[in-house]
């Protein structure tokens, strides 16, 4: 048996998410298909996490396992000859057996783009949130920086659907680094995040609320007062999908076939 890691980028604005469904096209099950025909094996591939609808990938990592003796730049080639143009494998390796891209993962980054110029130029519509309003973005830049640490964000997630799941969660996640920056030209703010693990709409959750501090509807320690109080309906609204990356996934180095 061997072991392959692959590194993805994607368009997601035509895809219901990362995750197999069997009646919508995703970008785990585009994969998949493809994978299936290139070995004649039932293969299964796991993603190092799921983006939603609308979300987009620059760095999305997948495993898989096959008897295949195709190569790694074999799989590649091949991979993005029969892929739609919206999904390129970026990078092909092969792993050892202990290599798994939601288990070996050990961090994230993710990035959220805010447009803020008065139009939008027709080739980015689909990769921003367009927000030409006033924003006071010193105080945007100041909460950001709140989120860095160890803290319950359950104020920042999805619910799961029931009361009695959400309350057996674990909602703490670890945050390494997260800032507000303004992209060189000006007409872009990004919000870069970095953490070891995120909540399902948690990144879209914490721009929603910097917006909100952003308009002076909350103030940079009320990011505080939500870790307490726990509650999502206090935090800012989830942003659109399509302003969201996932940058990068990191993981151990030991995972290589030497």
């Amino acid at each position: 048996m061997r072991y392959f890691k692959l590194t993805i980028a994607y368009d997601g604005t035509d895809f219901h998410g990362w995750q197999f469904q069997a009646d919508k096209p995703t970008v785990q099950g585009e994969i998949v298909s493809v994978l299936r025909r290139l070995t004649q094996e039932t293969v299964q591939l796991q993603g190092s996490g799921r983006t939603d609808a609308g979300v987009h990938a620059l760095g999305q990592v997948a495993s898989f396992r096959t008897q295949c003796a195709l190569s790694a730049a074999e799989f590649q080639r091949a991979l993005n000859a029969l892929l739609p143009q919206t999904i390129r494998i970026v990078a092909a390796e092969e792993a050892g057996p202990e290599f798994h891209a939601r288990w070996s993962a050990k961090g994230k980054v993710y990035r959220y783009r805010i447009y803020r110029g008065k139009v939008v130029p027709p080739f980015l519509w689909r990769y921003v949130l367009h927000y030409p309003f006033p924003l006071n973005e010193e105080a945007m830049c100041e909460a950001a920086a709140r989120f860095v640490g160890v803290h319950d964000f359950s104020a920042f997630a999805a619910s799961s659907g029931s009361e009695d799941d959400d309350k057996e969660r674990n909602m703490c996640r670890e945050i390494f680094s997260a800032e507000l920056t303004r992209t060189e030209g000006g007409e872009e703010l990004w919000f870069t995040v970095h953490g070891r693990s995120f909540l399902r709409y948690m990144v879209r959750k914490m721009v929603g609320t910097l917006l909100e501090i952003g308009r002076g509807k909350l103030v940079p320690a009320d990011i505080d007062k939500l870790y307490e109080l726990k509650d999502r309906s206090k935090s800012g609204p989830t942003v659109p999908p399509q302003g969201l990356f996932m940058v990068r996934v990191e993981h151990e180095e030991a995972f290589r076939v030497e």
